[in-house]
């Protein structure tokens, strides 16, 4: 049974050209169970007709504050709520709604209920990349709103670029993780992101593609599903209210960061690209172009997921991540019976879409106990809820 089945959802619809989507979105939440109360401000009815939600979904459509019988309809909306989704959400309705400024229906709802939100942008990329849109969906994000991100692709007018409002599909899919399990609650989790950099000199540095996308989709499930999280990671991506981030730079930083907090976490997953060779006694200044290529000799850097295996409490679970290029299987196995590891995540890293860099990864979860599970290419979220699952399913197991 779908998480949706029998939550009431208040749809807000605005007006974009994306709000045709929208009922699409509004049919499949219905047919997933969901009690759909849908709200649209004035401009959306110019691209999509009242009658057509009001035909779809479980109540007729609002568009005022004023053509209701009870004389707050904000609030009734609002408290009654287990999900408000506004999809699509203009630059109109974040610059408001991160205002505190309830100039509709719709603005007054969000701004009335205590139930989780779930915004989906959608709008020309200039207006997407616009400094305001971006600090006012930060602020949304620091108070605990959740923001699904626009796609990329083909936009109103012919052009091609991000703002593009995600399938229905994803919006539905990511609703349904807002209102599933919540069982995590409690647990501390660590994960890490990104790829570690490692100096050449005062300026110059190695490092690899990671982008952490994977590492942040991981971080984002685990508190979506009740976790006490912490981040440690070498990136700047928007991350929700309630992570605790550790920014670091090279492998040393993030093993200082993340030794010392291992014993007294629960789960811990290394999804980070870590180094596993540095520049030997790098200067600490800059070498001159003038001075010839410089000779850079490499050492390897400290394996600590090693020690954090061997240190491993009771209860803990320990995850990570292989990014290979052949024998997939067999070197992801190796490194989970080396690394006294509970479960290892491997990709193929030069597979097409997969891995760095991409929104999409392809996986094999390999378990201590011989399991196995086969996740093939899918957006980095649905791996994030495989990878959680699968810790779950062994934290179960202990108890």
């Amino acid at each position: 049974m779908s998480a949706l089945a029998g939550k009431r959802i208040v749809l807000g619809v605005c007006g974009g050209i994306a709000a045709y989507k929208a009922v699409e979105v509004c049919r499949r939440l219905v047919d997933a169970g969901a009690l759909v109360s849908p709200v649209m401000t004035r401009d959306a009815t110019r691209f999509v007709g009242e009658v057509t939600f009001s035909a779809l979904a479980s109540e007729p459509v609002r568009t005022s504050l004023w053509d209701a019988p009870e004389p707050i309809p904000h609030t009734r909306l609002g408290q009654g709520a287990d999900l408000v989704l506004v999809a699509p959400a203009t630059a109109r309705l974040i610059g408001a709604y991160a205002a505190g400024i309830s100039a509709d229906l719709l603005t007054a709802t969000l701004l009335a209920t205590r139930a989780p939100v779930l915004v989906c942008p959608a709008m020309h990329t200039e207006m997407w990349e616009h400094p305001a849109v971006q600090e006012n969906l930060g602020t949304l994000r620091r108070r605990g709103v959740h923001v699904l991100e626009p796609a990329s692709g083909r936009l109103a007018g012919g052009d091609a670029g991000a703002g593009r409002l995600p399938d229905p599909a994803d919006v539905v899919a990511a609703a349904e993780r807002l209102l599933g399990p919540r069982d995590l609650e409690g647990v501390r989790v660590l994960v890490t992101a990104g790829g570690t950099r490692e100096a050449v000199d005062a300026v110059r540095v190695i490092t690899n593609r990671s982008s952490g996308k994977q590492g942040y989709a991981v971080a984002e499930e685990a508190r979506v599903r009740g976790a006490q999280v912490t981040l440690v990671t070498t990136v700047d991506r928007p991350v929700a209210d309630g992570v605790e981030v550790v920014r670091v730079s090279s492998a040393a930083d993030m093993e200082r960061a993340v030794l010392p907090r291992g014993p007294s976490t629960d789960v811990i997953v290394m999804a980070a690209a870590v180094a596993d060779f540095r520049p030997k006694a790098p200067p600490e200044r800059k070498i001159k172009k003038d001075e010839g290529p410089p000779e850079i000799v490499l050492e390897p850097t400290h394996d600590f997921l090693v020690d954090l295996g061997r240190a491993k409490p009771p209860g803990q679970v320990l995850v990570g991540f292989a990014a290979e290029t052949d024998d997939l299987v067999a070197n992801a196995a190796e490194k989970l019976r080396r690394k006294n590891l509970d479960l290892i995540v491997g990709n193929d890293v030069s597979a097409p879409g997969v891995g760095f860099e991409h929104d999409t990864n392809a996986v094999v979860i390999l378990g201590a106990d011989g399991s196995r599970q086969d996740v093939p290419l899918a957006k980095k979220t649905d791996v994030a809820r495989a990878v959680i699952d699968a810790v779950v399913a062994i934290r179960r197991r202990g108890t």
